[in-house]
Order: C-alpha cells, then sequence, then structure tokens
C-alpha cells in the first residue's frame, strides 16, 4: 500500500474508548465539527490533545455551502475557531444545502444541478476558505430524489464546483454507490467520471434497500450509516486506488447500530486490503506501459 494513504474511523462518543484502546490500528480519526461549536476551553483542550495523540480531521455538516444563497457566517466563524483550536490536519463540508427561506430542514439536501448552482457553491466555498483559513474538502451526498430543475448530471456538476472553487473532494463512495444503483447507472462508470485527480479524502459506509413508494417491488438503496459496508463500496476503493496515485485518506463513518468493535476494525484492514489491491493495479499497469 501507498505509504501516504491513511485509514480511519469517525469519532462517535460510544466508541471513544475502544478507539483510545486501538491507536495502534487506527491511522486517523474525523470529528463532526458541528458537536461541538460551543465547546469550552477545557473541552478544546481536550481535543487539542487527543489530535496530538492522532492526526484528526473535523467534519461539518450544517454550513449549506452548495446553497445558491451566501453561508452564514457565524457557523463558519464557529468552524473557524474549533480549527484554530483543535489544528486539524484538514476540513470538510457536504455538496448540500440544509436550509431555504430561513427555515432548517434538518437534512442534507441535494440542489439543482445547474451552473448557477455551480458558481454560487463555488463562491460559497471560497468565502468559506477565506474565514476559516483553509480550503474545506466537499463531499458528493446520496440523494433519493434526482434533484428537479437539474441541467447537469452528478459528475459534471461536482467537477465544476471543484475546478472553480479549487477545492479538493471528499468522495463518499456509498453515497456514490447508491446514487449510481438508484439512478440507473453503472457503479464504476459513475466513479471514473468524477474528478479523480482531486480526491483527497474518502468516506466508508453502508445502507439498506427500502421499498420505492408507488413501484411494484422496487427498491432504493438508502445511506444511513448504520450498516457494515458492502462489498461493492470496497471494490470501488479499489478501482480508485488505481486510478488516484495520491495519497488517501480513508474514513469508516458508523453512527449507530455499533456492532463489537473488532468487527470495525476489520473493516479498516478491509479498507486497506482494498487500497493495496488498486495500488498493486497501478503498478501494474505502470509496468505495461
Amino acid at each position: 500500500m501507498n505509504r501516504g494513504d491513511r485509514v480511519g474511523i469517525g469519532w462517535r462518543a460510544p466508541l471513544a474508548a475502544s478507539i483510545y484502546s486501538h491507536l495502534d490500528r487506527i491511522d486517523l480519526i474525523e470529528l463532526v465539527a458541528d458537536d461541538h461549536f460551543r465547546a469550552s476551553r477545557r473541552q478544546l483542550r481536550a481535543l487539542r490533545t487527543l489530535a496530538g495523540q492522532v492526526p484528526m480531521t473535523l467534519h461539518g455538516v450544517t454550513a449549506g455551502l452548495a446553497s445558491i444563497s451566501p453561508p452564514e457566517e457565524r457557523r463558519l466563524a464557529r468552524m473557524a475557531r474549533l480549527v484554530e483550536a483543535v489544528q486539524p490536519v484538514s476540513w470538510s463540508e457536504h455538496l448540500a444545502f440544509v436550509r431555504a427561506g430561513g427555515i432548517e430542514i434538518g437534512h442534507l439536501a441535494a440542489p439543482p444541478r445547474t451552473e448557477a448552482g455551480v458558481e454560487a457553491a463555488s463562491r460559497n466555498i471560497r468565502r468559506a476558505a477565506m474565514i476559516v483559513g483553509a480550503m474545506p474538502a466537499m463531499e458528493n451526498i446520496a440523494t433519493l430524489v434526482d434533484p428537479p430543475a437539474s441541467t447537469l448530471d452528478e459528475a459534471r456538476w461536482v467537477s465544476g464546483i471543484l475546478e472553480e472553487s479549487g477545492a479538493p473532494l471528499l468522495l463518499d463512495l456509498h453515497n456514490l454507490y447508491a446514487n449510481a444503483v438508484n439512478f440507473g447507472t453503472e457503479p464504476a462508470v459513475l466513479l471514473l467520471r468524477m474528478p479523480l485527480h482531486r480526491v483527497t479524502t474518502v468516506h466508508l459506509s453502508g445502507g439498506h434497500w427500502i421499498p420505492e413508494p408507488g413501484s411494484s417491488g422496487r427498491q432504493r438503496l438508502l445511506d444511513d450509516h448504520v450498516h457494515d459496508v458492502p462489498p461493492e463500496v470496497f471494490a470501488l476503493l479499489t478501482a480508485l486506488a488505481a486510478r488516484a496515485p495520491q495519497p488517501l485518506d480513508v474514513i469508516l463513518e458508523r453512527d449507530g447500530a455499533f456492532p463489537a468493535f473488532p468487527c470495525l476494525l476489520a473493516q479498516l484492514d478491509a479498507a486497506r486490503a482494498a487500497l493495496a489491491a488498486g495500488r498493486r493495479q497501478a503498478m501494474q499497469l505502470r509496468e505495461v506501459a
């Protein structure tokens, strides 16, 4: 495996003791930033200490940077405070909107994929980078509804935003897989259409199938973060590692229904094996060429 690749896990309170006990098998951790925006100075010192023990990245969920409207600067100021206090290796947000007309929808929603949306999201991302002091990696999101009024497909929309803003990509492979199977695209084809040269971070998670309303037996894949990573997503990680030579930070996301920690460690090992397989494929292709 490329020496620059790192494999870690999302920090969750029920997993904290087990994470501390197995830091020798965890390369980095990802903290949900919004949970700590109001942290006290003592709590911030504890987070800084943790970040000194294992590389930490911060993951935001409420900025809504893919909105047409500008983000709320008070939220970005809180992120800036947290970044300054904790000194993470990176931070990230979602290509989503979370509010409209002053109403919080409580969900990461996919906006219409349009040229105007590309311009607005790029502007918002650059503003966020200016306030926080570092460019965020932007994550592709899962959606059960193909955004209405879209004039661009997902890959072109994501690529346009990242090229115009200069932001790196946090590639959530289960989100990509779910969107592909739900909307009739081959996952491997969608992967290759994404701007893989901009990927710095990868999310792995799982989901489950749900009935499609009004259909006769059709199902859709719901990304829920409470199931194991499926084999198809590990296969996408191998394909990514074969085509993206840059070092990758891979994070296992699990938000509930936690299995015994050895099961999560086994998924981290599976991610390392998938990365190694992809790196070997890349080496073999270079040798043939």
